[in-house]
């Protein structure tokens, strides 16, 4: 099949800090892909440079087989981000964020509708941004990066924020996306990542640790259970 998404050798440095070292990693669509670590493991920073909001220090990274610096415009036309606290420009309201974000992605209004009824937030459309709960910005967040129906979706921790009923509604939307995309969401949640992800990657000092199913990740690590592997791969 395919990859979707390739990484190769990557390497992010800040002065003498590793933030991310040697990524070899590739996708293809069909697959949700959970990135796991402890705070400053290198999971949104791997994600910014794939969205090509940072530069690496070296590597390459490929969307659908071309370079993100060589042909910017085209690779990125085919990712759709989440950021992690998500800059939404608060004096707008939902509607006007979401229908300028649509301008400058020229998608049409079918597109704008269908991502605002995925995100539920039909509700809020008429509410300014700075009036939003943590949840409803993630869920506005989510709705911007899925405007433009993208090949590539990259979620940094969509979930945060969100009553257990809203984090039930976004983890079936991911998993009813699983077919015509392919999906990175960087997580704590060790739960989240077993449910609905067919692929983990546990990152720990800026290096991939271990990449694969959670039953391979089990045999590979000899425990029995994605806690204890995840504990015995990022313990200092």
């Amino acid at each position: 099949m395919k990859k979707t998404l390739e990484t190769i050798h990557l390497c992010k440095n800040y002065g003498q800090i590793q933030a991310v070292r040697d990524f070899n990693f590739s996708a293809v669509k069909g697959e949700i892909i959970a990135l796991l670590g402890p705070n400053g493991a290198g999971k949104s920073t791997f994600m910014n440079m794939i969205t090509g909001f940072l530069s690496p220090t070296s590597g390459k990274i490929l969307v659908n087989s071309e370079d993100i610096f060589l042909a910017p415009l085209k690779t990125k036309a085919c990712i759709g981000f989440l950021p992690e606290g998500a800059p939404i420009y608060p004096d707008m309201s939902v509607e006007m964020f979401l229908k300028y974000m649509a301008e400058l992605r020229g998608v049409t209004q079918q597109n704008l509708k269908h991502a605002i009824e995925m995100a539920n937030i039909e509700n809020v459309l008429t509410q300014k941004v700075e009036t939003l709960s943590k949840g409803y910005l993630r869920r506005v967040g989510f709705a911007q990066s899925v405007l433009a129906d993208p090949d590539i979706l990259l979620l940094d921790e969509p979930t945060d924020g969100l009553d257990p009923n809203q984090k039930e509604h976004m983890q079936q939307l991911i998993c009813s996306m699983r077919n015509d995309k392919t999906i990175l969401i960087s997580t704590h949640l060790l739960d989240e990542a077993e449910e609905i992800c067919s692929r983990i990657i546990i990152i720990n000092h800026g290096k991939i640790m271990i990449d694969g199913s959670i039953e391979e990740i089990l045999i590979k690590t000899k425990t029995k259970s994605l806690k204890a592997a995840f504990q015995k791969l990022t313990k200092d």
